[in-house]
């Protein structure tokens, strides 16, 4: 903690304006920003969230992972480069140039809600973890978090964020390591875990196709359009950087989740028959004092690591899209850009946390959040690869319908059995399809340029 405000402290001086606050620089090495993406992805909600679902349904929960790496892979191949490219910071500013000012503002909105889905998750298993290792409220525990997390990344901005969040992947991997390590040893050996629990628990479809279908389609979906990730894929020099960094996140975060489903299997047979989501902290609170400090340590860096990019993703899209656009009267006075972009990161850090302590459900409140992302990736690729595919209302239907929807579906207890990744997905390619006969009226209207010289 003191190494992370030493670091915060630091980086103050190099956030003098609202752009290099929320910016950083863009000579950042590509191994750096892909130590940035691995930590911004590994909360808390990876480590408690995946032990969670390990403890009821075994190893197929490290697939909620494992799908994230697929998609940085495909992120790589796809978007890395195209985003470097454009010069831009924001996936609205992105789908702004095909779509047009109202998508803009529909993905910004989008997009916020889903950064605050996800950073109710995040102070969730943190004030869990925070809880059962100090022995106090649940409540008093999310209050620490969220503020501890939010003052600090409010200090050195971007900047602050990527030198932390490299300082996070270190010792959360330590942790995980030490934790995966001394669960295995309690237990006597994988091989002795292997022959204690149910042949069901290995089973690497155990969670079902349909669910590794749906953390498939939200994880990918996340990595494609999530803000934190193109904000840090515009710090690297080039496009060739941009997407070595996507592959060296994807090689980081994969074996973190089977570590961390391995930890919650093994908290089947030391710690039968407790509430799954503590599993994790159970473990922790068994060790002694030293190794239970690293492990904590690690999961502390998952909880401020994650913390720090979206309210620095959520800050920066309130400024640029809203603030910057329709309040600042004076576009030179950056002083005052600055006071703004600061205290917005402090209050969408601070909303979270009155939410957090009503919710339990970790990892399917997570999801729900990558779930809303994948009509945005959706709607990314066609820009970057149909352009002139469906219209501009057509995007902003797509994406007003999958809030609404998407969520509907999720309180209703996704109906019929399908998940609302599905939903997410589904809405983005029929409402195109069925808007593409009126894309040139909607296009004309718009005055939208498109790919290729096209209007």
């Amino acid at each position: 903690m003191l190494a992370l405000a030493a670091i915060s402290f630091w980086a103050r001086r190099y956030a003098k304006t609202a752009h290099s606050f929320t910016s950083g620089g863009n000579n950042f090495p590509a191994i750096l920003i892909g130590f940035l993406l691995m930590s911004e992805f590994i909360g808390t909600t990876a480590s408690v969230g995946t032990a969670q679902v390990a403890y009821k349904q075994g190893i197929s929960s490290a697939w909620n992972l494992a799908a994230l790496g697929v998609g940085f892979v495909l992120f790589a191949f796809l978007m890395a480069r195209r985003f470097k490219d454009m010069q831009e910071n924001t996936i609205s500013g992105a789908m702004a140039r095909t779509y047009g000012e109202p998508v803009r503002f529909a993905t910004s909105v989008i997009m916020i809600f889903a950064l605050q889905i996800v950073a109710i998750s995040v102070y969730t298993s943190g004030g869990a973890v925070l809880a059962g290792l100090l022995k106090i409220d649940r409540t008093l525990a999310i209050v620490i978090v969220g503020v501890i997390g939010v003052l600090y990344v409010s200090l050195g901005g971007m900047r602050s964020v990527i030198y932390t969040n490299v300082l996070h992947a270190m010792v959360k991997y330590l942790g995980i390591a030490i934790a995966l390590g001394y669960a295995l040893s309690k237990v006597g050996g994988y091989e002795q875990l292997h022959a204690r629990l149910p042949a069901s628990m290995f089973s690497l479809t155990g969670v079902g196709w349909g669910q590794i279908g749906a953390w498939m389609v939200a994880g990918v979906g996340a990595v494609l359009a999530t803000q934190y990730v193109v904000q840090a894929i515009a710090t690297v020099p080039d496009g060739r950087r941009a997407r070595a960094a996507s592959f060296y996140s994807a090689l980081l975060i994969v074996p973190f989740g089977i570590a961390a489903a391995i930890v919650g299997m093994c908290c089947v047979l030391l710690f039968p028959n407790i509430n799954a989501l503590q599993a994790f902290p159970t473990l922790v609170a068994s060790m002694n004092d030293f190794m239970a400090g690293l492990v904590v340590a690690g999961l502390a860096g998952s909880l401020f690591g994650t913390i720090s990019a979206l309210s620095m993703g959520t800050a920066t899209l309130i400024y640029k899209d809203f603030y910057a656009r329709f309040f600042q009267r004076d576009k030179t006075d950056e002083v005052s850009a600055l006071r703004f972009v600061r205290i917005a990161t402090i209050v969408v850090g601070l909303i979270p946390i009155p939410l957090a302590v009503a919710s339990t459900e970790v990892l399917n409140v997570t999801f729900l959040a990558k779930s809303l992302r994948a009509t945005l990736a959706v709607l990314l690729l066609i820009a970057f690869y149909a352009p002139r595919f469906g219209s501009p209302r057509g995007a902003l239907a797509s994406i007003l319908l999958s809030l609404f929807v998407t969520i509907g579906w999720y309180l209703a207890g996704n109906p019929f059995g399908i998940d609302n990744a599905y939903v997410a997905l589904a809405i983005p390619l029929v409402v195109m399809a069925l808007s593409h006969p009126f894309r040139g009226k909607g296009r004309v209207a718009a005055g939208v340029k498109l790919e290729h010289g096209t209007r």
